[in-house]
C-alpha cells in the first residue's frame, strides 16, 4: 500500500504532466517558477479537500488538474503589483492584526453615487482612518430584484450604473495606495437565474444541465423541505421555486437567486476560476457569503455540513497557490458553535462576529451584561492567525443569534427573550427607545428580525438624551474588544432610518432598505459644527480610533474577562506590546459603581485613554450613564 507521501507525489505528477501538456511553453520562466513552488507547498491541502469532496469519482484526478490549472490561469493573469503585494503578505502573515486595522462598509451607489464618486471619498476615509474597505456587491445584477446585489448575473461585469470593470480596478488601485484594502464579496453559493449558467441550465445544455439542483417535480423537494428551515419565509415557503416549465430549482434565498450545484465538481472549477479573477481585480479580502449553505444531503437541514467546510478549504487552497494576498471573512449567521468552525487559517481567516453584535444590542435592551460577558469571557477566543470581524450593525438585519443553552445558565429563555427584543427593537414594548423595523416576520413562528440604522435603533430618531452616548459605546465595543472594528458608513455621523425605500416598488418588500439610506451630505458637514448630534458622534469616535491606533495593546484579539462587580457594567482587558488597559462600559442610563474589592489588583492610579481624566481604583469607581472606559493600568505584567 502506498504512504499518504506516495500518494500525494503520484497525483502531483498526474496533476503536473496534465497541465505541462496543456500550457507547452508557458511552463518556465519565473512566473511558472513562483507558481510551481507554491503548488508544491499547497497541493496536499488542496488534494486532501477535494478528495473529501469527490475523491469517489472515477475521474478525481483530472477533476483535480482541471481546477490547478484554473489556478495558474489566475496567477499568470494577476497583475505584477499585486504579485507584490503577495510577497508582502507572506512575509508579514499577521498583518491584519494591528491595532490601526479599521473597516468601512458601505453600498457604491448610495454613499457616493457611483466607483468614481466613490474615488473621490478616499481623503475622508483617511479622515476617518479606514484601511479596509468594503463594497457591496458591485457586481451585474437584475434590474429590480437582486437582493441588494446579491444576485449576481455576472462575476465579470460591473453594474453599468457605478462604471466600469476598470474604474473598480482603478479604485482598488488607488486605495492600496492609501493603505486601504479593498473588500469584496464572492457569492458562490448561488447566481442570479439572470446569469449565463442559469439560462443555459434551463436550456439543456450540456456543458451546465449539472449547475443547479432541478427536479422535474416536487418528490425531491418535498422530500428535503422536511428538514430545512425557511430563510426568507416572505419570498417562498420551503427552499424550491417552480420554473415556467413546472420543473423545480433549489432557491434557498429568494425565487431569483438559484443555489448552485456544488456536487457536480465542474461547479467548483468554474467558481474558482471567477474567485481569482475577482482577486486580480485588487481586492484583498473576500467575503465569503453565505459559508453554510453550500452543500445539500438528504435528511440534513443542509447547513455546515463537512463538505462545505471541505470546499472552503479547497477554495483558500486554490488563493494560496494562485493569489496568496488574499484572506478569506466568513458570514455565518448561525449557532455560535458553528460560526467558529469556520475560522482558521485554512479555511476563513477572519469572521463576521454576529454573536458580539446581537448582544450589544441585547444588552441595551436589558440594562444587563450577563450574555454579553459570558460570550466575551468563553466565545471570543480565536485560533492564531485569525480575527473577528467586530461591527454594531450591517447592510443585514439582526437577528438574535445567542445559544439558548447559554441564556439558561443566566436564568433566560430563549425563545420569550427573541420575543421581547424585536418587540423592544420596534417599538412595540414600554419604554423603547428604538424605532427599528421588523424583517420577515413570521407569524407562524414567531420569528422575526430588526431593522434599523444605527442611530433610530439607539434612540437618535426618538430624540433620546441618551441616543449620542449609546452610539459611542456600542462602537467603543466594537474598537476595542479584539478583532477589526467594521463601522457602516453613515453611522459615524448619527445617519437615521430612510423610509422612502417604501415609495420604490422594488424595494418595498424588504425592510433592510431602510438602514441603507443615501450618504447624508448635510450629516457630514455637520462632523464639524459643534454640539449637533453629528458633530458629537464623528468626533468621539474619531478619538476612540486615533487613541486605539496609538496602544499596542488593542492589537490582535486576545481578552481577559473583567468581572465588574455590577449586573450593567461590562469588563475586559486588552494586553500587548508592553501596555494594559482596562474596559468598562455601563449600558444603563443611571450612574452605576463598581466596588473597590473588584479592583484590588490594580493600580490605583489610572488614566482614562479616551477622555484623558484620571482616575482612581482604591475607592472603587462609578460611571456616568453609557460611560465607557479605556482606562491605562500601564506596563502588562512581567514586563
Amino acid at each position: 500500500m502506498l504512504s499518504l507521501d506516495q500518494q500525494v507525489q503520484l497525483a502531483l505528477g498526474h496533476v503536473r504532466r496534465h497541465l505541462t501538456r496543456q500550457i507547452g511553453r508557458q511552463a518556465r520562466g519565473a512566473a511558472w517558477e513562483a507558481f510551481d513552488a507554491r503548488l508544491v507547498r499547497h497541493f496536499p491541502a488542496l488534494l486532501r479537500e477535494l478528495a473529501g469532496v469527490y475523491g469517489a469519482r472515477a475521474d478525481f484526478l483530472d477533476v483535480l488538474a482541471r481546477v490547478v490549472a484554473t489556478a495558474w490561469q489566475g496567477w499568470r493573469e494577476r497583475p505584477a503589483d499585486l504579485r507584490a503585494l503577495d510577497a508582502a503578505r507572506e512575509a508579514q502573515p499577521h498583518w491584519f492584526q494591528s491595532e490601526r486595522m479599521l473597516g468601512g462598509v458601505c453600498y457604491v451607489e448610495l454613499y457616493a453615487g457611483n466607483l468614481r464618486g466613490l474615488m473621490a471619498q478616499i481623503p475622508y476615509f483617511k479622515e476617518l482612518g479606514l484601511t479596509y474597505l468594503h463594497l457591496m456587491p458591485p457586481f451585474l445584477c437584475p434590474a429590480d430584484n437582486s437582493d441588494g446585489g446579491y444576485a449576481v448575473s455576472s462575476y465579470r461585469e460591473i453594474d453599468p450604473a457605478l462604471g466600469t470593470i476598470d474604474d473598480l480596478r482603478a479604485l482598488a488601485a488607488a486605495l492600496r495606495r492609501e493603505g486601504i484594502s479593498l473588500v469584496l464579496d464572492f457569492i458562490f453559493n448561488h447566481t442570479a437565474d439572470e446569469h449565463a449558467w442559469a439560462r443555459a441550465a434551463v436550456a439543456g445544455e450540456e456543458a451546465f444541465r449539472d449547475f443547479y439542483l432541478i427536479f422535474p417535480d416536487r418528490t425531491l423537494p418535498d422530500a428535503y423541505d422536511r428538514t430545512l428551515r425557511e430563510i426568507f419565509p416572505d419570498q417562498h415557503p420551503g427552499a424550491f421555486t417552480q420554473l415556467d416549465d413546472g420543473r423545480w430549482i433549489w432557491t434557498t434565498f429568494n425565487s431569483f437567486q438559484w443555489d448552485l450545484n456544488y456536487a457536480n465538481p465542474a461547479v467548483f472549477d468554474a467558481m474558482a476560476g471567477e474567485m481569482l479573477a475577482i482577486a486580480n481585480l485588487g481586492a484583498e479580502i473576500l467575503r465569503m457569503d453565505a459559508v453554510a449553505f453550500i452543500w445539500k444531503q438528504l435528511g440534513t437541514d443542509c447547513e455546515n455540513l463537512p463538505q462545505a467546510h471541505a470546499l472552503i478549504r479547497a477554495f483558500n487552497a486554490v488563493c494560496r497557490i494562485a493569489a496568496p494576498g488574499l484572506l478569506f471573512k466568513s458570514e455565518a449567521i448561525v449557532h455560535p458553535d458553528q460560526v467558529v468552525k469556520y475560522i482558521a487559517p485554512e479555511e476563513c481567516q477572519l469572521s463576521y462576529n454576529p454573536l458580539q453584535m446581537a448582544l450589544l444590542w441585547n444588552s441595551l435592551a436589558t440594562r444587563e451584561v450577563n450574555l454579553l460577558q459570558q460570550a466575551l469571557e468563553e466565545r471570543h477566543a480565536l485560533p492564531a492567525g485569525t480575527a473577528w470581524v467586530n461591527y454594531v450593525r450591517s447592510h443585514d438585519d439582526i437577528g438574535w443569534t445567542f445559544a439558548d443553552e447559554d441564556a439558561i445558565r443566566a436564568g433566560i429563555q430563549g425563545f420569550d427573550h427573541r420575543q421581547f427584543l424585536n418587540r423592544f427593537y420596534v417599538a412595540r414594548f414600554p419604554g423603547s427607545f428604538a424605532r427599528g423595523v421588523p424583517f420577515q416576520d413570521n407569524p407562524a413562528t414567531g420569528d422575526c428580525r430588526i431593522s434599523g440604522t444605527c442611530a433610530s435603533l439607539a434612540g437618535l430618531e426618538q430624540g433620546d438624551p441618551h441616543a449620542v452616548a449609546r452610539i459611542l459605546l456600542l462602537h467603543g465595543i466594537a474598537l476595542s474588544a479584539g478583532g477589526i472594528p467594521l463601522i457602516y458608513l453613515g453611522d459615524e455621523v448619527g445617519t437615521l432610518n430612510d423610509p422612502g425605500y417604501l415609495d420604490d416598488p422594488a424595494k418595498a418588500g424588504d425592510s433592510r432598505w431602510v438602514h441603507r439610506p443615501r450618504r447624508a451630505e448635510s450629516l457630514y458637514a455637520q462632523r464639524r459644527e459643534p454640539g449637533t448630534p453629528a458633530q458629537r458622534i464623528y468626533q468621539g469616535l474619531r478619538r476612540m480610533i486615533e487613541q486605539r491606533c496609538a496602544c499596542p495593546a488593542f492589537a490582535g484579539g486576545a481578552l481577559t474577562g473583567f468581572r465588574s462587580g455590577n449586573p450593567s457594567v461590562l469588563g475586559y482587558t486588552r494586553e500587548g506590546g508592553g501596555r494594559r488597559v482596562l474596559v468598562l462600559a455601563n449600558f444603563s442610563e443611571w450612574h452605576q459603581s463598581c466596588p473597590a474589592a473588584v479592583f484590588c489588583a490594580q493600580p490605583d492610579a489610572t488614566r482614562d485613554l479616551i477622555g484623558g481624566a484620571a482616575r482612581r481604583l482604591r475607592d472603587g469607581l462609578t460611571l456616568a450613564p453609557y460611560e465607557l472606559l479605556w482606562l491605562d493600568l500601564g506596563g502588562s505584567a512581567g514586563a
